[in-house]
């Protein structure tokens, strides 16, 4: 796959993999996606904002510079936004390679951050010297004000140009407290929405505090994903009740999506609960499948921590032969990339997105992947 350079949301030309449950695959544009569903499934989304996570300031005991990215907290409530888990990195920016950053100047308990109009004090290292723990100084009006004054999105080199906010904020944003952006809601449009509605359709959200997609170190990237809180709303709990007596399948859009709601089921005993959580499971090969039917994600390099959720939809094979298309047919990965639409193949609750009377379309036939035209 070729990385998205532009932070282009809803390109024209954007493309979208369709894997059912038969592990057959269907190449299609974006913009055909309301033909891979069907009247009486929901769509779940993410309406987390993206904040402005990228600090840069100054070690204040070295006077070396320092980049701080927001990585995590411990809910999702307005005022509690003192206390923060994040990654430093030293001099440098988004142009050098997550991977080649300097390292952060040497840290430890009680040195001050000042990041701009905000200063932040080093409560503790969190077994890696590049993963800390930190608090700001000042009320939460302030941190809020600081932060959105003085932080940057936080943006990797595949990308030319910098980052604006309203680059990675989604239609349906509400609350900010994603650190990245929960990108395959990027695809959401009000007319995809009306037309979601029109088609019978359903469509909810839910509020997850979308968190870093790479740390640049291989011990890190590891630990991805990082522990994080979500809050799921009563009306959206009570669609998925509706979908599933209505045999709708709930189709989450996004990784963040999959892993709130699997969440919520399973402390649950099986039934997803309204209120709020915080998401700390890791969803692979060996997880069952509760709530979610398929997931709209981007395209994820295998590897990644978003990869290997797929896994819990489709097995190894499978995965290779689309991660084949992907590559075949020049599909865009990373944020701003294509999209792909995958079925649980372990469940026979709805018929396959594929092939579905009334929604084969036009094909042709490119190696073992129908192309839609």
């Amino acid at each position: 796959m070729r990385a998205a350079h532009r932070p282009q949301q809803r390109p024209r030309d954007a493309r979208l993999l369709v894997v059912d449950e038969a592990g057959r695959m269907r190449d299609a544009p974006r913009a055909r996606l309301i033909e891979c569903l069907q009247r009486g499934d929901l769509l779940v989304a993410n309406d987390a904002a993206t904040l402005p996570a990228s600090l840069h300031g100054v070690h204040v005991r070295s006077g070396a510079p320092i980049e701080v990215r927001l990585a995590g907290r411990r809910s999702l409530r307005v005022d509690d936004v003192h206390r923060f888990s994040a990654i430093v990195f030293g001099a440098g920016d988004h142009r050098t390679r997550t991977e080649e950053r300097a390292a952060p100047p040497a840290l430890r308990r009680g040195d001050l951050l000042r990041l701009g109009p905000l200063h932040a004090r080093v409560l503790r290292m969190l077994d890696h010297p590049r993963l800390i723990e930190l608090r700001f100084d000042g009320s939460a009006d302030d941190i809020w004000a600081g932060i959105a004054r003085h932080g940057k999105p936080i943006q990797y080199a595949h990308l030319r140009d910098p980052l604006a906010l309203w680059d990675v904020w989604t239609r349906v944003a509400a609350l900010p407290v994603a650190f990245e952006p929960p990108s395959a809601g990027f695809m959401l449009d009000w007319s995809l929405l009306h037309a979601l509605r029109r088609h019978g359709i359903g469509f909810a959200t839910l509020t997850h505090a979308a968190g870093l997609s790479s740390t640049g170190d291989p011990a890190l990237d590891a630990r991805l994903p990082f522990d994080e809180p979500y809050h799921l709303p009563a009306a959206t709990v009570r669609a998925i009740e509706i979908t599933r007596r209505t045999g709708g399948r709930v189709v989450a859009v996004g990784t963040t999506v999959t892993r709130a709601l699997e969440h919520a089921a399973a402390r649950a005993g099986g039934t997803p609960r309204a209120g709020d959580g915080v998401a700390d499971q890791r969803i692979g090969a060996s997880t069952r499948l509760r709530v979610v039917d398929a997931l709209l994600s981007g395209t994820h390099e295998p590897g990644s921590s978003h990869h290997e959720l797929l896994r819990a939809f489709v097995p190894a094979e499978v995965l290779a032969r689309a991660d084949a298309a992907l590559a075949a047919l020049g599909y865009r990965t990373h944020e701003f990339g294509d999209s792909v639409l995958i079925r649980d193949m372990r469940t026979q609750r709805a018929a396959a997105f594929v092939g579905t009377p009334g929604n084969e379309g036009p094909a042709a036939r490119v190696g073992s992947v129908e192309s839609a035209h």
